[in-house]
């Protein structure tokens, strides 16, 4: 006897393709209403909150403190150029603008390279986030060495004007 081999046949599972904005769909059908919905959905632009960060007002005494811990900081994590460019001279602030001024264009590179940290670490101290830090390269900066008594008291007298005070109260000798 002959048997018959019965033809099998197979069933695909059925798949929900959502269309993409490649694939074509018709304008009519409901997926495609629904397709278009998802992709506008998808597709649609978060608009960020504005967040208003912070802009107190500060003085240069708080910022010169700030400065100089952050060059501390750096001196003990062992940055010791950065630390040095940062204690050359004071920096002098005029609004939220804070000018700087280096010896040399090294100098200046060496500077911005580490300014962002330095600027983070003063916008977050000091409550402002206006504040921004211009470098001036000034190759005419001279260190003056007082070698006299008479220069030294200068010198002196120069940061404090209550030493002639003292000196003519108490009738000293330069």
């Amino acid at each position: 006897m002959k048997t018959v081999a019965e033809p099998t046949t197979e069933v695909a599972p059925k798949t929900t393709q959502i269309p993409s904005a490649e694939t074509k769909v018709s304008a009519l059908s409901l997926a495609s209403i629904r397709a278009k919905r998802e992709l506008q959905e998808n597709n649609k632009s978060y608009i960020k909150e504005a967040v208003q960060l912070p802009t107190e007002p500060f003085t240069e005494t708080d910022m010169l403190l700030h400065w100089n811990k952050y060059a501390q900081k750096l001196g003990d994590k062992g940055y010791k150029i950065m630390e040095s460019l940062l204690s050359i001279n004071d920096p002098v602030l005029n609004g939220t603008e804070i000018t700087i001024e280096l010896p040399n264009e090294g100098s200046k590179i060496d500077f911005e390279s580490e300014k962002n940290g330095l600027l983070g670490y003063l916008k977050g101290h000091l409550h402002n986030h206006d504040i921004t830090i211009n470098v001036i390269v000034n190759e005419s900066i001279e260190n003056k060495f007082a070698f006299t008594a008479q220069d030294k008291y200068n010198r002196l007298n120069e940061i404090n004007p209550n030493l002639e005070l003292l000196r003519k109260t108490f009738d000293l000798d330069i």
